[in-house]
């Protein structure tokens, strides 16, 4: 096991430390869960100890007619500036749950023209689904807005939240209908195809993955190349399973697969102090 793959476990595990939960199929409501976690999380899963960015996100925008959403979008910067999509690869749990359903033995979909333009989908459900029904159109009887994308596409709380709450509460089974059943069907076609295409949520549908993309150009930490010795052959792009044409651009989560690849040692990790020295010095020369 990689020590990617340790970093993905022990980030859901800190996501979801009151295990106990799962058994009483109660949500941890304790002073942290006002804490938003980088990766794609279920404010509801009963084990969650803190909050998930998009629901925050959602819930802020709703509210904004009374108070600006400052604080998840500083959160949102904080993680983007940082980590950019590397937050995808290494502290995302429903992005490891998706790698290890790939690893089933089955016909796999390459990377192709298709892929490609399927992956702007992210960016349609963020606008759509996260931004503007919560925003200017979704309001419940009490006229509070309603978290559209948590409530009618998010995956990660129909298998984190809603599955085992429902399973723990007998109550709460009389009451589902419709909504529920979308879900769970709209969770079992994802399942599905993770099987069949590699991170296929991350590449077509996740708003979260697309937010962070903005920042993979500029983010402080991820995957470096050493100019002097890169020739230039593509062997990293062509490898990577993700649709990127070059490493860094929007479609790259930085999970370094690709240094493997590499003949020449041009593509490493950069560290999060050596490069912010390097910009400061940077910007002292430029003025």
């Amino acid at each position: 096991m990689d020590k990617r793959r340790y970093v993905q476990l022990l980030s859901a595990l800190l996501y979801n430390l009151n295990l106990t939960g799962f058994a009483n199929g109660r949500i941890y409501q304790g002073n942290i869960k006002g804490i938003c976690v980088p990766g794609l999380n279920c404010y509801s899963c009963p084990g969650a100890v803190a909050a998930c960015p998009l629901g925050s996100l959602q819930a802020a925008l709703g509210g904004v007619q009374y108070k600006m959403p400052f604080y998840i979008a500083g959160v949102l910067l904080l993680f983007g500036v940082l980590f950019g999509r590397g937050v995808c690869a290494f502290l995302c749990p429903f992005g490891l749950i998706q790698e290890l359903l790939y690893k089933i033995p089955s016909p796999k979909l390459r990377k192709n023209r298709f892929t490609r333009m399927a992956s702007v989908g992210k960016y349609i459900v963020l606008i759509v689904f996260v931004l503007v029904m919560p925003l200017l159109f979704l309001l419940d009887e009490n006229g509070v807005s309603v978290p559209a994308f948590c409530k009618y596409i998010c995956p990660a709380g129909t298998l984190e939240g809603a599955l085992p709450l429902v399973a723990a509460n007998e109550n709460l089974r009389s009451l589902l209908g419709f909504l529920f059943e979308w879900k769970v069907f709209l969770l079992l076609t994802i399942i599905l195809a993770s099987i069949f295409i590699f991170r296929a949520f991350c590449r077509f549908l996740c708003p979260l993955g697309a937010i962070y993309s903005l920042f993979n150009k500029y983010a402080f930490w991820g995957i470096k190349i050493n100019e002097r010795n890169c020739v230039g052959c593509n062997a990293c792009v062509i490898s990577c399973k993700l649709d990127t044409h070059r490493i860094n651009d929007r479609e790259c989560v930085r999970c370094g697969e690709c240094s493997s690849v590499c003949g020449h040692r041009a593509i490493y990790y950069n560290r999060l102090k050596r490069e912010f020295i390097l910009r400061r010095k940077s910007d002292e020369k430029g003025n």
